[in-house]
């Protein structure tokens, strides 16, 4: 059943608020996905955290132990609801995730699906600005960047042009897990500056740029027809 008279609204010329840049130290989220000992998509992230409160960032690494598999009447698990508050937190994200079988791992997979598009009327990830690395066993490949993009894009953020993928990632750590100055290092560098840019561009705009006609026709349709809504009643007085 359609939701106009057949006449669509025309759509309304956005209005772009200006807005003064805050200073206070955007909050970045990042994940990983293997479990190793000596995980090189957490040692990259780890990297990668680091650079970013060199550039004035506060960084949260959530640990995906324990957190269990996505099933019904979990929701209440201690690391359900630590990954879920964090996401909340944060105004923008890194995903980091080894390739398994040409596609993300399980371990990171399960990550994404345990933050839901909504929680009641807030979205926790909506708007929020988005950085995807992928770390490689042997040649580089961009299978894994390629899907957190399609999740990220699912998920409603705003994913930066900018990725990273580090081939044959063995070899590109020292023994105490930090990264050799390398060009694939340098990548990192610039994938972290480009995410702190967007993140203090858009945090406070975010929910300006997802904003849609399609949905706020919908959110219209829904209220003329509320009862308690003073619109409806106003209406039905009229007839």
């Amino acid at each position: 059943m359609s939701h106009h008279d057949g006449t669509p609204p025309a759509p309304s010329v956005p209005q772009i608020p200006s807005v003064t840049l805050r200073t206070d130290p955007p909050r970045i989220l990042m994940l990983y996905g293997s479990l190793r000992e000596r995980s090189y998509s957490r040692l990259a992230t780890e990297e990668a955290g680091r650079i970013l409160e060199e550039l004035g960032c506060e960084v949260r690494i959530f640990d995906p132990r324990e957190l269990p598999v996505k099933a019904p009447g979990l929701e209440e698990h201690p690391k359900v609801a630590e990954l879920r508050e964090a996401s909340l937190w944060s105004e923008g994200q890194v995903w980091c995730s080894p390739e398994m079988h040409g596609a993300v791992t399980g371990v990171f997979k399960n990550q994404v699906d345990w933050i839901p598009l909504s929680i009641g009327a807030v979205r926790p990830t909506q708007g929020r600005t988005l950085a995807v690395m992928q770390v490689c066993g042997g040649s580089q490949s961009f299978n894994v960047v390629n899907t957190l993009r399609l999740l990220g894009r699912w998920m409603r953020m705003l994913t930066i042009p900018n990725q990273s993928s580090v081939a044959k990632a063995y070899q590109e750590f020292h023994d105490d897990g930090r990264m050799k100055d390398s060009p694939y290092r340098d990548r990192i560098v610039d994938v972290m500056e480009e995410l702190y840019k967007f993140t203090v561009l858009t945090r406070d705009r975010r929910d300006l740029l997802v904003d849609r006609y399609s949905e706020r026709r919908e959110r219209a349709a829904k209220e003329a027809l509320d009862p308690e809504n003073p619109k409806h009643r106003i209406a039905a007085k009229s007839l």
